[in-house]
């Protein structure tokens, strides 16, 4: 065996047979423990780091935050100057909220891991003489593989052969053309990457045609893994990532401006520098939701692990949330819309009798192609009763995207025949004659008129029709695409797949949920409307892809909102129409299993695959389905809502009752002679602030919020942080009052009061502000409303514990409890006014701007 460097040299300049014997490898495959052995010298057949340094650094992640890098030099500071314990306090606290994070988003990226094993990437290889199915991840320098339409190529190989082979390799070479490759002659050891004609690259994908190879190289020794540390294959930024940017950056502002303001006047009014700065630092934390991230991490893994028992596996976790958010669903037709079981409906002659010629010849080219099986092949090699047959392949050109059609090259004792099937303007183009009764031969020009009225009656009627064309040939191995012309029309295969049952019933309820359906197919726009008839969709608008390529952006921005079916659409015009929908300020999902679905499947918001799909569709999607039904994507839909929900709950309450606190703290710190709260009591109520909502994943989720899609609306967020952080500190002010005035609270009972209310006030507020209904109408989740009681029970009991000196609390008098009681209680009833008041404003102003 070679060592990992040796692997890295030229491959492509080895015979065949060097390889193998390079490799130690041969034709059979490999055996069972060359695999292990092999696995253990090369790693598994992965790009991503293993799982223990990883977990490392999600821990040191907890501590990213500025703020808190900061925080944690402050009170190194203090320990300087002879503050042991309040440092030993600070760092305990922060650490403990880390912990708290990190443990909350471990057990989301646990949750993802498991998820993601559901919807693993197989590829065939040989092992043991034997072709069989493994994940990707197990393949290993040595193995044989075999390949067709819609692989993706799971290493750096070497073709042993191929027919037709055309790959993708936009991107290595940024080309956007298909290029073919073949098993040839070794090339030069220098050639450059685009020109190796012989070699396939890990992470390119088979567009047409087949190949076996044999892998040279796996996991990070191939080019890919190579260039992909510096090759930034990083998905568009998703809205809701967009939404998170924003609120960062609006935060970062509001506490910027308050932690100058405040540092400047504590200094002014002669405050110690150290305990001003660090009282600065704590406020700007306490501002922070400094656990957001784990909160949104458990909300989304949360999410993907109820959408996983709903047979919707989520593979990117912010795309749970764009799910919610997805006002326009763009979805094939085949197995969405319809029960993507084609069945054959006849075979015709070019006058529309029933034709056994046609069938026996559309039988023989879909029962001996080697390439991508398909329903359509299926559906024919069903129909074809007599299957004992004389005929033996000689040569295949495979379907591909351009040419759209299949041909096959048979031969008998008597004659070897070319046979073509495929779209029928295809077909029309390569021929020159049709065949009107058995042997007799028009000029297809006579013909043409009768040929397309046909093609016409039948696509209206709802069939899907495809074109068969033959033509005796000499030579049956040398023939290769160029040989496709002068073909004989012979007539036309009539199939059908009828639109599922409950398909209308899952039409309205997106409707419902205000997701805008809109079909994108490449069958012809007849076949299309009479599908849209059937599922109810009255009066469809159709627009063609010949239609769309006449038109410009603003044009086609202009009727891609109103059109309900994209049809004759080419692969690359899929992507144009989502790229202009979403420019149109939308959110787009499109949905979509085949090979020519993958660029756009990387274009749209949320790209949803099936499990059945072709590995190239289910690599590019972010969301993949166990079952082809739209009804389980309405439930993702649902699904989705909750989680950005409760998610948008977490900043509501984190933001107001935050901002509240640090404007009350901040005023409280001009006129009074002490800090209001000493550091590390700040540091603690944003911890203890915190701590319910962590339960927030599992609340329960009003039908108003299901309704609609969910997006991000910062504005509306910092009307409700100033609106609702005012109404708080307005009540925080009357406690100062009640505290200074009434019971003339020294240091350390005032700081003592004021933290208990702040802390409770701040907890039972989450009730109030988790719901637009009357918080009575609309209870929270079982865990929400546990955490709530813990931490209002802890917080009454800190003061008579021993932890209390370490804080500095003190207990206090029994009637600064009850003026507290009625405080709180008419803060909650204030804010439930306030509430219904503001939501009022905010929908008047909604429905004006709609």
């Amino acid at each position: 065996m070679e060592s990992k460097s040796d692997l890295e040299n030229s491959f492509w300049s080895l015979s065949i047979d060097d390889a193998y014997h390079k490799l130690n490898a041969s034709p059979n495959g490999l055996n069972d423990s060359d695999v292990a052995q092999r696995l253990k010298q090369y790693g598994s057949n992965t790009l991503k780091n293993n799982a223990n340094t990883s977990m490392f650094i999600l821990f040191l992640s907890q501590f990213k935050s500025p703020i808190t890098i900061l925080l944690i030099v402050a009170a190194i500071l203090s320990a300087g100057l002879g503050d042991i314990s309040d440092t030993l306090i600070i760092l305990c606290i922060i650490l403990l909220s880390s912990l708290l994070g990190f443990w909350q988003e471990k057990g989301a990226a646990n949750a993802v891991k498991e998820l993601l094993k559901m919807v693993r990437l197989q590829c065939r290889v040989v092992r043991n003489g034997v072709s069989k199915e493994i994940a990707v991840e197990e393949v290993v320098p040595g193995d044989v593989v075999t390949l067709s339409a819609g692989d993706i190529i799971p290493g750096d190989c070497l073709i042993l052969e191929s027919k037709e082979l055309f790959v993708d390799e936009a991107a290595f070479t940024g080309e956007t053309f298909p290029v073919e490759k073949n098993s040839g002659e070794p090339l030069p050891a220098k050639t450059v990457l685009s020109k190796r004609s012989n070699t396939l690259f890990m992470g390119a994908s088979v567009i047409s045609g087949k190949a076996s190879a044999l892998v040279m190289a796996t996991g990070k020794q191939t080019e890919f893994g190579k260039i992909s540390t510096n090759l930034q294959l990083k998905a568009p930024e998703t809205d809701f990532e967009l939404g998170i940017r924003k609120f960062g950056y609006l935060l970062m502002e509001v506490t910027l401006i308050l932690v100058i303001i405040i540092f400047g006047v504590n200094v002014f009014l002669h405050k110690p520098i150290l305990d001003s700065f660090l009282f600065s630092l704590a406020l700007a934390v306490g501002l922070t939701p400094q656990l957001l991230p784990a909160i949104i991490s458990v909300n989304l893994s949360t999410g993907a692990k109820r959408m996983a028992k709903l047979q919707v596996i989520v593979k990117r976790l912010s795309s749970i949330e764009n799910i919610g958010s997805m006002n326009i669903l763009c979805s094939d037709k085949t197995g969405t819309i319809t029960q993507g079981k084609v069945n054959l409906k006849d075979t015709l002659d070019i006058e529309g009798q029933h034709s056994d010629k046609v069938l026996q010849y559309a039988w023989l080219n879909a029962s001996m192609q080697q390439g991508f099986r398909n329903p359509i092949d299926e559906a024919i090699c069903l129909s074809y009763k007599e299957t004992t047959t004389v005929f033996i392949a000689k040569s295949e050109i495979p379907y591909d995207f351009i040419r759209k059609r299949l041909t096959i090259v048979v031969k008998d004792d008597k004659q070897s025949l070319a046979i073509t099937k495929g779209a029928l303007n295809s077909i029309f183009s390569i021929c020159t004659h049709a065949e009107v009764s058995e042997g007799k031969l028009l000029d297809i020009s006579d013909s043409k008129a009768s040929i397309l009225k046909q093609y016409q009656e039948l696509s209206e009627a709802g069939f899907r029709t495809l074109g068969v064309a033959y033509k005796p040939v000499i030579n049956t191995a040398g023939f290769t695409r160029d040989d496709e012309k002068e073909m004989i029309f012979l007539g036309f295969i009539t199939l059908f797949d009828p639109p599922k049952p409950n398909v209308q019933e899952i039409i309205s309820k997106l409707n419902t949920l205000g997701v805008k359906l809109k079909i994108i197919t490449g069958d012809n726009a007849l076949v299309a409307k009479s599908l849209a008839l059937q599922v109810g969709i009255k009066d469809p608008k159709i627009l063609t892809g010949a239609e769309l390529l006449k038109m410009n952006k603003a044009a086609l921005m202009h009727q891609a909102i109103h059109t309900d079916i994209f049809a004759e659409v080419e692969p690359n015009q899929k992507e144009r129409i989502i790229s202009i929908l979403k420019s149109g300020g939308n959110v787009v999902g499109f949905m979509g299993d085949g090979i020519n679905d993958a660029p756009a499947l990387h274009t749209a918001d949320v790209g949803i695959s099936v499990d059945t799909a072709v590995d190239v569709a289910k690599e590019a999607a972010d969301i993949v389905l166990l079952s082809q039904d739209l009804g389980v994507l309405t439930n993702g839909i649902v699904e989705g809502r909750k989680t950005f929900t409760n998610t948008m709950k977490y900043i509501f309450m984190a933001t107001s009752a935050n901002f509240g606190n640090m404007f009350s703290m901040a005023g409280a710190s001009l006129f009074l002679p002490f800090l209001p709260l000493l550091p590390k009591q700040i540091l603690l109520t944003n911890l203890l602030t915190d701590f319910p909502e962590m339960a927030i994943a599992t609340d329960r989720v009003d039908d108003l919020n299901i309704q609609e899609p969910q997006r991000w609306d910062i504005s509306f967020i910092r009307k409700f942080m100033i609106v609702f952080g005012l109404l708080s500190s307005v009540f925080d002010f009357l406690m100062f009052g009640i505290l200074l005035f009434i019971f003339h609270a020294k240091e350390k009972e005032f700081q003592t009061a004021w933290f208990i209310e702040s802390v409770i006030s701040a907890t039972l507020i989450v009730l109030v502000v988790r719901t637009r209904l009357p918080f009575f109408k609309s209870l929270p989740g079982k865990y929400l409303s546990i955490a709530t009681a813990i931490i209002v029970l802890f917080v009454l009991l800190l003061p008579f514990t021993p932890i209390s000196e370490w804080f500095d609390f003190v207990k206090l008098p029994f009637m600064i409890y009850i003026w507290m009681f009625l405080l709180i209680t008419t803060y909650i009833i204030s804010a439930e006014i306030v509430k219904h008041k503001f939501y009022k404003v905010m929908l008047k102003k909604h429905r004006k701007h709609h």
